[in-house]
């Protein structure tokens, strides 16, 4: 391994983080299939430093023939029917018992062969035929090509192009040429010209499917031709100690490849500047559909209705009281109630639509279709708990403070101070009244000026002034209830603000830091 190789362990762990941050997330078979390797990796690593060599090859490629001379006895029984090889067998070299790793690897016939050095660690297995008519043959072949650590391709000079081994078995490895070897048997059959052809012809094959560095044996399981050099290379291998390492590494980087067609580079995450357009954008339409507009016009019109009574003319205040407080309908202030708002219309909920839609595109941009998917389905379920949640903020915002202002404290007490002197008039008319019934309205001088009496001045002086002291509030009133209905507003924006950003961009952000967090894992894994 060279300097910067990247430790199988570093490899794992990264792989596994993928695996964890896709968890949920990433609806893709690539993400079972890496679960499936971890869980390999930890059961291989637990069984020793072994090489397991597994012979794979069509019918009547002369495994079992190959098998049997690289074991040195006729363990594996060639026939003439075929199949011939039904299920795998295994040959074992080396004093250290192989039981645990084979048990492990279902394999049931086993053979041990006598002490040879050169050899110790190997477990040789013959497989049964990829191309069986049997389908729990094809099946246990799929099965072992995936947990041996070194696999021997055994082709024959008839079938050796066959695009059933080419296409399903060989240039899918074509990321495991360490851990992989090819062997042309039978070559006996051939004439030196041929064999060369028919070698040269494989070779060029092999290298246009990415296989250039796989070794390339020329065998006669038959006759004996080439066999030695095959066990140098398998010697080569066992000394080696690393053809488990090797094997899992190249499985780990063709399991961090093909999770990587879903971690595409992303481009950057939105911006401050383009988050704060979507927070208010989303702000806009989800102020429509929790009712702002309708509690900001319920404030502005309580706030006009208590100024109105607090200008106007005293003697007629309690007839507003009839008529019930706009705020006071909708029941807000206590967030775990319910409030009396009117659930958002189709067009509303059509904006609402429209805005998370918007979001949801630019958070997702340049995002692979499967973490695109994870945030599609991330926005549907927030989007569930929308409505209940922005009543909540509504119901829970502090409106702003409703203090008295002076100057209204001050019209209202001289509204008092004129509805009182034109109560004294009225009486003092009253009075006259009463003397002259008993034609005593001689006895009392009647004050007047310019001509006017005095009562009759007061009376009408004090409603027109009263009237005029209203009539000059009201502007000053309106005025007031409109700042407070903004305030009111700002406060209502900033809370369904904060609904948007903790309901919606923030899920939207965490699949997308997710997606950042499972690219660099998949990097880490492949590089």
């Amino acid at each position: 391994m060279s300097r910067r190789e990247t430790p199988l362990a570093d490899r794992l762990a990264a792989l596994r983080e993928a695996v964890e941050v896709a968890e949920g997330r990433l609806e893709v078979p690539e993400v079972s299939k890496a679960r499936s390797l971890l869980a390999k990796a930890g059961a291989r690593a637990a069984l020793g430093d072994a090489t397991v060599v597994a012979l794979a090859g069509a019918t009547g490629s002369g495994k079992s023939t190959l098998f049997n001379a690289l074991s040195g006895s006729e363990v594996s029984t060639p026939g003439v029917r075929r199949p011939t090889t039904g299920v795998a067998h295994a040959t074992t070299w080396g004093e250290q018992s192989a039981d645990g790793l084979l048990d492990w690897l279902e394999v049931p016939r086993r053979y041990r062969h006598a002490p040879e050095p050169a050899l110790d660690g190997l477990v040789l297995l013959d497989l049964p035929d990829h191309d069986s008519v049997r389908l729990e043959h094809r099946l246990e072949v799929d099965r072992l090509v995936g947990l041996v650590d070194v696999l021997v391709w055994v082709l024959d000079p008839e079938k050796y192009a066959d695009a059933a081994v080419h296409d399903r078995y060989l240039e899918p490895l074509a990321g495991h040429a360490g851990v992989l070897l090819v062997v042309l048997n039978q070559i006996d059959r051939l004439e030196p010209v041929a064999a060369k052809e028919c070698l040269t012809d494989l070779r060029a094959l092999l290298d246009r499917e990415g296989l250039a560095a796989v070794p390339l044996l020329a065998v006669s399981g038959r006759t004996g031709i080439g066999v030695a050099e095959l066990r140098g290379e398998l010697a080569h291998r066992v000394a080696a100690r690393r053809a488990a390492t090797d094997r899992l590494t190249a499985d780990v980087r063709a399991a961090a490849a093909a999770l990587g067609q879903h971690a595409v580079d992303d481009g950057p995450a939105p911006g401050r500047r383009e988050r704060a357009e979507l927070v208010e954008d989303l702000g806009n339409a989800l102020a429509a559909a929790a009712g702002v507009p309708t509690v900001t016009s319920a404030v502005e019109r309580s706030t006009l209705r208590a100024g109105a009574a607090r200008t106007g003319w005293p003697l007629v205040r309690w007839i507003r009281k009839f008529r019930p407080d706009p705020l006071d309908r909708l029941h807000l202030g206590d967030e775990r109630a319910r409030t009396s708002l009117a659930p958002a219309g189709a067009v509303e909920l059509a904006g609402v639509t429209t805005a998370v839609r918007r979001a949801r595109d630019v958070v997702g941009e340049g995002l692979p279709q499967a973490w695109r998917d994870d945030l599609r389905r991330t926005v549907e379920v927030s989007e569930g708990e929308l409505a209940d949640r922005l009543d909540r903020a509504v119901a829970g915002t502090h409106l702003g403070p409703d203090r008295v202002p002076l100057w209204q404290r001050g019209v209202g007490g001289l509204q008092w101070l004129l509805a009182l002197v034109a109560l004294a008039g009225a009486l003092w008319l009253l009075a006259l009244v009463v003397l002259g019934f008993f034609q005593l309205d001689g006895v009392v001088p009647l004050p007047r000026v310019e001509g006017l009496p005095l009562p009759t001045l007061l009376v009408g002086g004090g409603l027109l002034a009263g009237a005029l002291l209203a009539l000059v509030s009201r502007p000053l009133v309106r005025m007031r209830a409109r700042r407070r209905a903004r305030a009111a507003e700002r406060r209502l924006r900033a809370a369904i603000e904060a609904v948007a950003e903790q309901e919606l961009l923030a899920p939207m952000t965490a699949v997308r830091e997710d997606a950042a967090r499972f690219r660099a894992a998949v990097d880490a894994a492949r590089r």
